[in-house]
């Protein structure tokens, strides 16, 4: 960055004129943007981490390999799904018993491993989302979406205002997922201990399949859930949309 900057103010070669070029920073008059440290740290970014690790790419290659495979195979019912997902009354059902399923079923292992648990979060909390998503749409509780986005000459300045309502609502959101997260997982957890006569202190308990997957499974899904679906919600309560 530092060389890049240095031969800007060196070679002093302009910038290309406005229009057609969109000219963001206003406030700057005379800025050179040759060569361009944007290019540059994209570049050094991109090729460094390629030429670092070109000795250690197996697993990198399986990973592009198997998420292709999946992306062919799964391409053609990517439609069907967002239908599903908009109209069926069932779908909520499939949304959360086939990936609790899926985690309950997980291969076990010789010793604990928390993959098993790692997998778990992420389901749930895809499921809870797309679940947050199908309650918006079926009970009509999202906003209409816009026609088209605005182009960059009409977005609107960031003032004062734009910002401290952003932090609300950013801090509004988080404060009620991080309590639903706390919340559900306390009582998840209590109902599984009395369910399994385990008590709360044997902290190994939680690395049952039986205690682990459940309450981990209704936890992240009540976040997603919330995230999606409760959080506008408040927002919208509270005059903040």
């Amino acid at each position: 960055m530092y060389i890049g900057q240095v031969a800007k103010d060196i070679l002093k070669w302009p910038r290309p004129l406005s229009p057609p070029v969109v000219k963001l920073e206003k406030r700057v008059i005379d800025e050179y943007g040759m060569p361009s440290t944007h290019a540059m740290a994209a570049t050094v970014i991109s090729f460094t981490l390629l030429i670092s690790t070109m000795d250690r790419y197996q697993d990198v290659l399986g990973g592009i390999l198997v998420t292709a495979v999946l992306i062919v195979l799964t391409y053609p019912a990517w439609t069907l799904i967002d239908r599903l997902d908009s109209a069926s009354p069932l779908f909520p059902v499939c949304v959360i018993v086939v990936p609790f399923f899926l985690c309950y079923t997980y291969p076990a292992s010789d010793c604990y491993s928390p993959t098993r648990a790692d997998t778990t979060t992420i389901l749930a909390a895809g499921a809870g989302v797309t679940l947050g998503f199908w309650v918006n749409h079926f009970f009509q509780l999202a906003s209409a979406p816009t026609e088209s986005l605005p182009g960059i000459q009409n977005i609107p300045p960031l003032t004062t205002n734009m910002l401290v309502l952003g932090l609300t609502k950013f801090t509004v959101g988080i404060a009620l997922i991080l309590l639903v997260r706390q919340l559900v997982q306390n009582l998840s957890l209590q109902v599984l201990y009395s369910w399994f006569k385990v008590g709360p202190r044997n902290k190994e308990a939680r690395r049952r399949l039986e205690i682990e997957v459940p309450y981990k499974f209704v936890t992240y899904t009540s976040v997603g859930l919330c995230a999606t679906t409760f959080v506008p919600m408040l927002h919208r309560f509270l005059g903040l949309l």
